[in-house]
């Protein structure tokens, strides 16, 4: 990038805005991305009898998570969508899919194909997850808009495997608490505006992810049932309150050193 280029970017970024090169490279790499998975999407409701419903809600679900990738490109500072957010943006396409499928689980509670299939969508997805970060670092190309990125895609995936978990009767509806989380979380930031706060990087919070996504997908198989299922379930749940209590702990103490 030229240092006149640059400019035009921290320019653009400072006025709440995008650069048109960031919008044209962000259309061109999203526009891909959701031409493939439509045709990924077929194939898999074809295959797995899931019906149109599935194919259109996975489209629309795929959609709106582009839409609001592409209102916050004013976030990424740069003026290329960069290879790292495309990863991404296939992790969002093989997680649409998956809640597609969990939506509209009478394929998913009556055959086991369907529920190998959400194994694999789900362990592809978890084995991109770490590919877009180390991309970023890679390139130079870190910026809030990836990192939120990936971390919407996450909390989406793990809600949508607590769904799987609770519709397969793997555990009680308590189950959801671990997909839900991180949405009360930011709930919570609203009457605690203190959790608003940010938080450093930290591995602690990048595993408790992954094993989050391990084990609500290893309780998915047919073979892992109650009470296995459920113990499996409620440790997950406590090292996730674990790490979120961590957070909100920092978070608050931050605001009051703060003030």
């Amino acid at each position: 990038m030229t240092t006149k280029e640059r400019s035009a970017v921290q320019a653009a970024v400072a006025d709440g805005r995008a650069s048109p090169a960031l919008k044209t490279s962000a259309l061109i790499v999203l526009g891909s991305v959701f031409a493939v998975a439509l045709v990924g999407y077929g194939l898999a409701a074809v295959q797995l009898s899931l019906g149109r419903d599935a194919l259109v809600a996975a489209t629309v679900l795929l959609l709106l998570i582009f839409a609001l990738v592409v209102n916050g490109l004013h976030h990424h500072g740069f003026d290329r969508f960069g290879l790292a957010n495309a990863v991404t943006a296939v992790r969002a396409a093989l997680v649409s899919m998956a809640c597609a499928i969990v939506v509209f689980p009478d394929a998913l509670q009556e055959a086991q194909p369907t529920v190998w299939a959400l194994v694999v969508l789900v362990l592809v997805a978890l084995a991109l997850d770490g590919v877009d970060g180390h991309l970023a670092r890679r390139f130079s190309q870190e910026s809030e808009l990836g990192a939120r990125f990936d971390m919407e895609v996450d909390a989406l995936l793990i809600l949508c495997l607590s769904a799987a978990a609770l519709l397969l009767d793997k555990a009680g509806a308590w189950v959801l608490l671990i997909g839900l989380m991180r949405y009360g979380f930011v709930l919570a930031q609203y009457p605690l505006p203190r959790l608003a706060g940010s938080l450093p990087p930290s591995l602690r919070r990048k595993v408790v992810c992954v094993v989050q996504v391990a084990v609500l997908c290893l309780i998915l198989l047919p073979g892992i049932a109650p009470p296995v299922s459920s113990w499996l379930a409620a440790l997950a749940l406590l090292l996730l309150s674990y790490s979120f209590a961590i957070d909100c702990l920092y978070l608050l103490s931050q605001a009051e050193a703060d003030e």
